[in-house]
Formats: structure tokens, sequence, C-alpha cells
């Protein structure tokens, strides 16, 4: 059988091939989780891509820069919280289970050897319309699910299924503001808060991307890592970590680099969970996610804040979680700076 351009390297191990029996079922604590994820001081929660804003149809590579690397796994542990009663006999309590850990170069999202399960994912055939849109990804949304929820279950982090929401039209709210394509273009992106990914058929390109699964499929794997990084805890400190930067110093603006070419990262590892289960993740549909990354990047808008990194760095890290696919290799917080510009 003809290998994949793109497969998984075995010098890093076998991809985890474990049939998905049970998924990690933390409803009851999902307001204990959403508290933690974005509670304490009002700071930006959204992760709106200009990195998935419409490139130019001409968009080129970069000349070939090194690998992005990762350095050794660091660990952490959690502490618990207990009930506390109150002297009107009435109790406040929190939700027991895993919780999200407000760090990023040592969360334990990267402690380990964690990899996307095995998925087979059969979906419907693309057609250039918001309805069929819609049906496209809700049919993919629990092929993501079985890939990322055990990997948070055995990294002792929470997860909840994200909603994905469909907005129409040129103004629209989200839990994390308005959007108004009339005054900018409005692409996918992920909003904490109401723990929600956006998906408007406006800014998913078809003009460019005619039938090419793997590049709508990229865009939603590149949202789903922004979820992975809010229930471990990791979005939030980043958050956290540029806004005491300054979000438009060098410093900040690097932070917010290391977060999205991590949730490309994430993006490709779940492209070679879906690959391994082969069903609609073809040979050809990687060819179209790993080429697609390479035409997103900061250097399509020049002028705009540098916060999403360069065509060349976007599209090195997607294609380095999908070869080695562990959470480990996507700890863009540990990696050289040349790598994540």
């Amino acid at each position: 059988m003809q290998q994949p351009p793109y497969r998984p390297k075995s010098n890093t191990g076998m991809i985890v091939t474990i049939t998905l029996v049970s998924v990690l079922v933390v409803v009851g604590g999902l307001i204990g989780v959403l508290a933690a994820v974005d509670g304490g001081k009002r700071k930006p929660s959204s992760v709106a891509d200009s990195g998935y804003d419409y490139p130019t149809a001409t968009s080129s590579t970069y000349s070939a820069t090194s690998t992005p690397t990762s350095s050794a796994r660091p660990t952490s542990s959690t502490s618990a919280t207990r009930s506390t009663p109150t002297q009107t006999r009435t109790t406040t309590s929190t939700p027991s289970g895993p919780k999200p850990v407000l760090r990023t170069k040592d969360n334990p999202l990267f402690a380990g050897d964690h990899g996307t399960n095995t998925v087979t994912c059969n979906l419907p055939k693309w057609q250039s319309t918001p309805a069929a849109a819609q049906a496209f990804f809700t049919a993919a949304m629990p092929c993501f699910e079985a890939a990322w929820a055990p990997v948070m279950q055995r990294a002792n982090l929470p997860y909840v299924r994200p909603k994905v929401a469909f907005p129409s039209g040129k103004r629209w709210e989200s839990g994390c503001g308005v959007a108004d394509s009339t005054k900018e273009d409005v692409a996918a992106f992920y909003c904490s808060p109401d723990v929600t990914l956006y998906m408007p058929f406006e800014g998913l390109q078809t003009n460019v991307n005619g039938n090419k699964i793997g590049a709508y499929l990229a865009l939603f794997a590149h949202e789903y890592g922004h979820h992975i990084q809010a229930m471990s805890g990791s979005l939030k400190a980043a958050h956290q970590e540029s806004y005491e930067l300054g979000p438009d110093s060098a410093a900040g603006l690097e932070i917010q680099r290391r977060k999205e070419l991590q949730a490309q990262c994430f993006g490709g590892m779940w492209f070679a969970a879906a690959w391994n289960g082969k069903g609609s993740i073809t040979d050809a549909v990687v060819r179209d996610m790993i080429a697609d990354g390479y035409t997103r990047g900061d250097d399509n808008n020049p002028g705009a804040p540098r916060d999403h990194g360069k065509r060349q760095n976007y599209g090195n890290w997607q294609k380095h979680g999908y070869e080695k696919n562990r959470t480990y290799q996507c700890n863009t917080y540990l990696a050289p700076a040349n790598s994540v510009s």
C-alpha cells in the first residue's frame, strides 16, 4: 500500500491506536471548569485568528528553515480544593475531577507521551453552501472529540465538548463581543467565555479552497486546538502573560505567536489520528492540509500586529504536529525564538 507523503515518523514511537471506549465525562464539573478557565481579572479571551484571514491566491512559502523542536518534557502537579461548610448549614463546593492548570511551558498537557487516539471519520461530501458546510463540521466534531478527549484524560486535565456556531450575516454577537464583517474580515475563531468555535461561512475562503476539505479541516482543527489549550489552562495563562508584558510589546506578541503556532501543531496532531483511521482523511486531504498551512501567516497582512507567526513557521508547526503526534512536541513555549517568529 502506498505510504503517505507526510506520515507520522517512527522515531517518536507508535501513534496511539487504542480504540476509544469511553469519553471522559465531566459535565457535572462544567461550571467549575469554565470558572477556572475564564475567571479572575477580565482580559482578552477570544482567539480571532488573523492567520486565517484571506491569504492571496499567489501566496508562497519562504525558504526552508529548521524544523521546530521542543525541549525536555516538564512535569507539574495540581492541588485539590475541598468543600467548606458555612455556619448557615449550606455548603459551597468545588466540583470534583481534574482542574485546568494556569501554566504554559510546564502545563501537564506537555508532560508524558500523549498522542491523539486513532479515529475513523466518514464525512459528508463537501459543498460550498452554508447548510452543507454546517453539516460537514457538525459531522467532524465527534472525530475531534474521540481523538482529543482521551489525551486530556491521560494528562489528568478536564475536558468538555465545545459548542460550534455557524453565524450568518454581516454582523453578529458572540460570547467575546460583536463581529462586524463590514468593518473587518471575520474569520473563524474560538471564544473561551462561551466555549464555542465560531465558523462563519464567509470566512471559509471557498473561492480559494474549492473542494479541498484538508484546508477546511485545518481551520477547524486549529480552532479546536485553542479549545484544548483552554481546557488545559494554558490559554488563559498565555493571555495573562501577554497582558502583563503588554499585548502590543515585542515580548507580548511573541507569547501570542507561541499560542497560535501551538494551535497549528495541535491541528496537525488531529490529522495524524484521522489519517491512521483512514475514512475520509486520505493522502490527498493531508497534502492539502500541509500546503494550506504555508499560505497562512502574519506576512500576508503587512502592517498588522505580528501575533500569529510568518507563513513558514505557520506551516512548519502544523506539519510538525502531524509527523510527531505528541503534545510535548507541540510545546512552543520552549521552542527557539526563530521557530516562532
